[in-house]
């Protein structure tokens, strides 16, 4: 399974795993790499730049035995420490970073000056062209069957504009849960696919017992989208609590939003409230319930280790 993906990184499959926000640790990148794969970590896990420093430190021990680490990064203007966070990495080292939601002209800059690679969240073509001309390596192709905030068009649909209009690789984010997922998505263009459901329900995910069994319990049919997280539409598991306080903006916040003057405060408080709640579902054993996950949590059958989740996407 050589493809670009697996030339940029030095990866023997070509699959990363998908950053995601309270799931991801090292312990799970470091069993990725092991296993062939490239892991990617939020910055936003760590609270200070001290505990990037030393996840960064752990990974670069670990890299010895192969596979590519990377981290993610927020580059707009509500990441109060993005500045500090890319200084962090550019001086410390990782393999690539994966920027999202704003513009990443000065990460591209930065990180290529010290050799890292930068891959771009996209969900449509124009931002696809845009990331290509500021110099990036290559592009996460965000699918509607992305988990959490994924984007608005079939994954048929995107690699079909972005594979046929863009010069770069680009990797297919959202609906791959088995091997058959790996396969279609490199038939229809993409270069690799990034991956993050299925690793929930692993024993190394920071999370849960009861969120990784839900991953298990539940499939495709109970994820649906809530504006109660952030404001933006997510998708999480639809559990007793989810259904109970509804997916939709509370009709006061629904009012304040026609407001703009005040419609940044409201998505400011909505995106506090809403990440508190969900560091708690994930972190505690709590009847408040908010589990983001995708679609792909379909074909998750039991909680495994890493190297076994790897192992069902390629074997």
């Amino acid at each position: 399974m050589q493809t670009k993906l697996t030339e940029l990184l030095q990866i023997t499959h070509p699959i990363i795993q998908a950053p995601m926000f309270l799931v991801s640790n090292v312990a799970m990148v470091k069993a990725g790499m092991e296993s062939g794969v490239a892991g990617c970590i939020p910055a936003l896990n760590y609270r200070t730049l001290d505990e990037l420093k030393q996840a960064i430190q752990e990974l670069k021990v670990a890299k010895v035995k192969g596979g590519a680490f990377g981290f993610n990064l927020i580059v707009n203007k509500s990441n109060i420490k993005y500045k500090d966070q890319l200084n962090v990495l550019c001086e410390a080292g990782c393999d690539f970073i994966i920027t999202s939601l704003g513009s990443p002209e000065e990460t591209i800059k930065k990180a290529h000056d010290v050799g890292i690679k930068v891959f771009c969240d996209v969900t449509d073509l124009k931002f696809a062209n845009k990331v290509e001309d500021l110099g990036a390596d290559a592009i996460i192709a965000v699918n509607n069957q992305a988990g959490g905030h994924r984007g608005g068009l079939s994954p048929e649909t995107l690699l079909a504009e972005l594979t046929k209009h863009c010069n770069i690789p680009v990797i297919s984010a959202g609906g791959v849960g088995r091997k058959a997922d790996v396969d279609r998505m490199l038939q229809l263009g993409a270069e690799g696919v990034s991956v993050g459901s299925p690793f929930i329900a692993s024993i190394e995910a920071g999370v849960t017992d009861e969120y990784k069994q839900a991953c298990v319990d539940y499939g495709a049919k109970d994820i649906v989208m809530t504006e109660r997280i952030s404001g933006t539409p997510c998708t999480v598991i639809n559990t007793p609590y989810v259904q109970k306080t509804g997916t939709s903006q509370p009709w006061y916040e629904k009012l304040l939003n026609k407001n703009k003057s005040l419609k940044k405060w409201v998505k400011m408080m909505r995106f506090a409230i809403g990440m508190k709640a969900t560091e708690k579902a994930a972190k505690e054993v709590t009847y408040k319930t908010v589990w983001v996950a995708g679609p792909s949590i379909e074909y998750t059958t039991s909680v495994l280790p890493v190297k076994d989740i790897v192992s069902k996407l390629v074997h």
